[in-house]
């Protein structure tokens, strides 16, 4: 325990500097991915046929796939086609993108439990279609999709452990690397455990005070996981 914590402390710059880039990677992940699962669920409940129909084609698509063959496509497949992305725009695009499809999915059913009767009503008293969504019900719907939502950032925060395939110098590629220089892969991968651990606990308590503070009293949805 003594040589382990010597050892924790020794590498714990290298760890931090993982770290930054895992939360950051989280960070733009799940706000391309709120902003295209918006899209997607308003597509899929609001939308005319075609636009249903892709939005449950995006959803279906990355939701049916695994997220590393999703990345190596973007990596290494667009190159084919004439698209050279780099390893940070690949590894943004493709946790974004998976992202966006489960957000949609939290976000359609929190409008759904909204009911349609409130934008019978906007509408009634004269506001246009896109008015009475934006104004009355994405409001509530957001409120309303947290408990259910909070998984994702969690979810995605352990995703990004799959972009140290491209050499994206994230927590996971900072462990390979602690590892090949002290030929103690059992050391650097458990350090690596607790850094996640710590920064999943205080990800968790900040999403349950944020449902709490949030919470819209007798309205809430089902979907929140132990």
């Amino acid at each position: 325990m003594i040589d382990f914590f010597g050892f924790f402390i020794r590498f714990l710059p290298d760890l931090m500097r993982g770290a930054a880039i895992t939360l950051l990677l989280t960070a733009e992940g799940l706000a391309a991915g709120f902003v295209l699962g918006l899209l997607a669920a308003y597509g899929r409940v609001y939308g005319n046929k075609f636009w249903r129909g892709l939005a449950v084609g995006y959803i279906e698509l990355f939701r049916g796939t695994p997220l590393l063959m999703q990345l190596f496509i973007i990596y290494y497949g667009l190159p084919g086609l004439g698209i050279t992305l780099s390893r940070e725009l690949s590894a943004f695009l493709a946790l974004g993108l998976n992202s966006g499809a489960y957000q949609a999915e939290y976000l359609r059913g929190s409008i759904l439990a909204i009911g349609d009767g409130q934008l019978m009503a906007g509408r009634a008293i004269g506001m246009s279609r896109f008015k009475a969504i934006w104004d009355i019900i994405l409001p509530q719907a957001l409120r309303l999709a947290i408990p259910a939502w909070s998984n994702e950032p969690v979810s995605l925060l352990k995703s990004t452990a799959v972009v140290f395939l491209i050499a994206v110098p994230e927590l996971m590629a900072k462990a390979k690397s602690i590892a090949a220089q002290t030929y103690d892969p059992i050391g650097s991968y458990l350090a690596v455990a607790l850094v996640y651990l710590a920064i999943v606990y205080l990800l968790d308590a900040g999403l349950r005070w944020l449902e709490r503070a949030s919470r819209i009293p007798g309205f809430e949805m089902e979907g929140k996981k132990a």
